[in-house]
């Protein structure tokens, strides 16, 4: 990472960023579920079944959780009705969290990256993918994956982080480059929780996202807002 993106590791991209990126997930795992539900009071899993009910999915359809981290969104699937669910990850600890909170259930889990699956063209209906595509070192290579990997009508959803419009602006900047890096000290992580919220600046606006989606191949693209424009749902259909 060159000096002057060393401090500013959202502004990378390629290799540096995926570097930075698995190394930071790999060292959170441990404390990634205790801060998302700190920092969303909860929210968090309810904006996934949101997410989720948009897909929507067909009783026994095979659905993939990409950038899967803890495996939550892949729980989400199964409850859902989804028949296989595999998880991937490129950071082996959160996928150590995920099989263990997984004991006892079908769920599989995978370490692979995002840009090159391991999965055959058309194998999965459904896609989903939570925090994760901001974070990709090449946005449209990973929906085109995505959409090489869905079978024919297959959909994703990807849950993310959003610039929110009108009132809100302001106090959710406030919150997202204020507080959430406070949070995140206080449990002694502050560089991974400063990283979080200055990606935003680097992360397509919903009109550039649904562009992109759909000069990666998709037929349809849609955005759908949560938390009053502070999140967004992209939506893809093959």
């Amino acid at each position: 990472m060159s000096v002057a993106t060393r401090d500013r590791p959202w502004q990378t991209t390629g290799e540096a960023r995926s570097s930075y990126v698995r190394t930071m997930f790999s060292d959170i795992a441990p404390v990634y579920d205790l801060i998302n539900t700190v920092m969303t009071a909860g929210s968090h899993r309810r904006w996934r079944r949101q997410a989720v009910r948009l897909l929507p999915l067909i009783p026994g359809e095979r659905a993939l959780d990409l950038c899967c981290g803890t495996g939550d969104f892949a729980f989400d699937l199964k409850a859902a009705g989804a028949g296989l669910v595999l998880g991937v990850d490129f950071a082996q600890p959160m996928l150590t969290i995920a099989k263990r909170k997984s004991a006892g259930t079908a769920l599989r889990w995978a370490m692979a990256d995002a840009l090159r699956l391991p999965l055959a063209d058309g194998s999965v209906h459904a896609i989903t993918v939570g925090w994760g595509l901001r974070n990709m070192a090449d946005i449209p290579a990973g929906l085109r994956e995505m959409h090489r990997v869905l079978a024919d009508g297959g959909r994703f959803v990807v849950l993310d982080i959003a610039r929110p419009n009108g009132l809100l602006a302001r106090p959710a900047r406030f919150y997202f480059y204020r507080v959430v890096p406070l949070i995140g000290a206080a449990l002694g992580w502050k560089s991974a929780y400063t990283y979080l919220p200055n990606s935003l600046d680097h992360f397509p606006d919903r009109v550039e996202l649904k562009r992109l989606t759909l000069e990666a191949g998709f037929r349809e693209a849609e955005t759908h807002d949560l938390a009053f424009g502070m999140l967004t749902v992209l939506r893809g259909v093959k």
